[in-house]
């Protein structure tokens, strides 16, 4: 009986000695960012060229679109030759993601107002609300400004095969949903050329979309995943560079 209870306290030394030297060391990890489990970005990734995202060996290229824009203007991909450009899929009635992924979106534009050849093209999933003058009003409404940030609107078929085959970033009707239609709060990054780049992680993985529905002023969602909007603007710069 004395040998296990001199068993309890010697365990109990040992786990008071790790609380002591070690967990300490752990938390300061976390709290300094050495350690985000579900955070793919690296700060030693701002610097290098960035990745281009393949499928079966081929560099992936934004497909061929002609959609109208909110002042109903025909826009399509050759509009955005030369250009660097963000594409994201939203709608105007959305009543979840959509807001924080252009709020996001408004601030991107407003720390790049002074760079050319910098657009963005936003797709809305629900062709059926988003007219031309819907879209007008949701860009008024936001504050769009930079001539290239194009809101479109077009076929139902159309838009939802650029959506999940051109760039697999999901979208799909879904009555139950919060709007009716569920999407990825997911940003593209496009170059001047036309392919879908991005950074990589620390493993050096393309992370091939930065989290657009992370609210930027907040940084940090629930899940400890950081803001990706600041990493979203170096990287047009860099592509705006070359």
């Amino acid at each position: 009986m004395a040998a296990k209870k001199y068993t309890y306290v010697w365990v109990s030394f040992v786990v008071l000695i790790f609380g002591i030297l070690v967990i300490p060391s752990i938390v300061d990890r976390f709290t300094s960012g050495a350690v985000v489990t579900s955070e793919r970005l690296s700060i030693a990734n701002n610097s290098g060229d960035l990745a281009y995202i393949t499928l079966n060996g081929d560099k992936r290229k934004v497909p061929p679109f002609s959609f109208y824009n909110q002042d109903s203007i025909l826009v399509s991909d050759i509009d955005y030759k030369n250009k660097v450009f963000v594409v994201e899929f939203f709608f105007a009635s959305c009543p979840t993601i959509c807001p924080i992924m252009n709020k996001n979106l408004i601030y991107v534009q407003d720390q790049l107002l002074d760079r050319e050849n910098f657009g963005i093209a936003s797709f809305s999933i629900d062709p059926f609300n988003d007219t031309p003058s819907v879209l007008k009003k949701y860009a008024e409404r936001y504050g769009v400004v930079n001539m290239d940030w194009h809101l479109m609107s077009g076929p139902l078929e159309e838009v939802y095969d650029l959506a999940n085959e051109g760039f697999n970033i999901f979208a799909q009707q879904m009555p139950n949903a919060p709007g009716g239609f569920e999407h990825a709060g997911m940003f593209a990054l496009v170059d001047k050329n036309g392919f879908i780049r991005s950074r990589v992680d620390e493993f050096g993985n393309p992370i091939i979309y930065y989290r657009g529905a992370i609210d930027h002023e907040i940084g940090v969602n629930d899940h400890g995943e950081t803001d990706q909007i600041e990493a979203l603007i170096t990287d047009i710069k860099k592509l705006l560079e070359k």
